[in-house]
């Protein structure tokens, strides 16, 4: 099995209590049909990508990334790899990396989807159409901020950061879990 299929199986099955959730599914399971290319940076239209809503192990905090493109606080995530086989393990070796944090555990089903636009890596606008898991950190998890970061810190789940544009999602996210 390769990413692709893996990505597509994943959202299939994913069976979203939320109507609007249901809609967005169908749009990445039309994109992801359409593009064979769909998990790669390289599609230009859009690519998939994974995130991971990080909470500590009470569930009382969630683990935000002040990311240096976007200048606001987000989950962590990004781009799946060539070598990535599964969508959950992209989700999962990106907040290793960018939370430095090991011990994390990742439900299997997705969180949330979100379609948003970016100019990402490759310089040009983009979409990236997000995929995001709940993962929970180990009891006294200590992170440590990554190059892919401004800023790395715990903040109370009912205690957001602000969010001027309103486009982050985490409300949602957390509505979810």
């Amino acid at each position: 099995m390769n990413l692709h299929h893996d990505a597509f199986t994943t959202l299939a099955d994913w069976r979203p209590a939320d109507p609007g959730q249901r809609s967005l599914r169908e749009a990445f399971l039309g994109f992801m049909a359409a593009r064979p290319d769909a998990c790669l940076r390289s599609c230009e239209p859009g690519h998939i990508t994974a995130s991971a809503l990080v909470l500590d192990s009470t569930g009382a905090e969630v683990l935000l990334t002040l990311h240096p493109r976007v200048g606001a606080w987000l989950q962590l995530g990004g781009h799946c790899e060539e070598t990535d086989e599964t969508l959950v393990g992209a989700a999962l070796r990106e907040a290793v990396e960018e939370s430095g944090i090991d011990g994390l555990t990742i439900e299997p089903t997705p969180l949330h989807v979100d379609v948003h636009p970016i100019t990402c890596s490759l310089g040009l606008p983009t979409r990236h159409f997000d995929v995001r898991f709940l993962v929970t950190a180990p009891a006294g998890a200590q992170p440590v901020r990554s190059d892919e970061s401004l800023d790395l810190r715990w903040w109370p789940v009912h205690g957001l950061p602000p969010d001027p544009t309103g486009t982050t999602g985490l409300d949602a996210m957390l509505a979810a879990v």
